[in-house]
């Protein structure tokens, strides 16, 4: 179940403003790193977040999420430098936060907009995650270390939710210091450990092994 809105928005906001931080001012050795998105470097990394938000707050949601919309994402901002993007992150994460002030907990609850999979919750909690997500894959790309933030929390629950689309489980999240996220309809095995390890392992990026799972965790298999 999606984390209400109350949690989520302000999360989501507070992301992106760290997200920009972390980008404004890299070099241009840094920002031309590769990183452990296949084929892409670390501007590619930081277009497609600036990219992804861009098109929601303009509502070109169409293919949100595809190959082939990524990519466009990446491809309009070839050549720009870290500050630009930052800059245009920091304007379309204002233009989000006056959309999500009118939100109620009917509209989080509903279905999303045509283009959008899940409710509107679900959504918005989808971008905290990947953002969070790909703010550790630049810092990766760059030798710095982890950060094991609130973020955490929506990552859970929104792997929760994909594991149990794709008819992973049941199980039931565990790790210390958040609430039990069951995953199809919970019971079964009970996933215990270090909660970034799991959300590395369930996007491709870590070892399942580790947490005594198998390939079939990773959402992207």
């Amino acid at each position: 179940m999606t984390l209400n809105r109350q949690v989520v928005v302000p999360g989501m906001l507070a992301e992106y403003q760290s997200f920009g931080d972390l980008i404004r001012g890299l070099s241009d050795t840094q920002w031309d790193s590769p990183s452990r998105c296949d084929g892409w470097h670390v501007a590619d990394v930081a277009a497609h977040v600036v990219g992804q938000l861009s098109d929601v707050v303009n509502f070109r949601l169409d293919g949100l999420g595809t190959p082939e919309v990524t990519n466009r994402q990446v491809e309009e901002r070839k050549g720009k430098a870290p500050f630009e993007l930052a800059d245009e992150l920091e304007s379309g994460a204002k233009t989000a936060g006056d959309l999500a002030s009118a939100f109620d907990d009917a509209a989080w609850e509903a279905a999303g907009p045509p283009g959008v999979t899940g409710t509107l919750g679900f959504g918005l909690e989808a971008l905290w995650f990947d953002t969070y997500l790909h703010a550790d894959d630049i810092r990766s790309a760059l030798g710095m270390a982890s950060l094991r933030t609130d973020a955490l929390r929506p990552s859970l629950s929104h792997l929760a939710q994909v594991l149990s689309d794709q008819g992973w489980g049941p199980a039931e999240l565990a790790f210390e210091g958040f609430e039990k996220f069951p995953v199809s309809g919970g019971g079964g095995r009970s996933v215990e450990g270090d909660a970034l390890e799991f959300v590395l392992a369930a996007t491709g990026r870590g070892d399942p092994s580790a947490l005594g799972l198998d390939d079939s965790v990773n959402i992207f298999r």
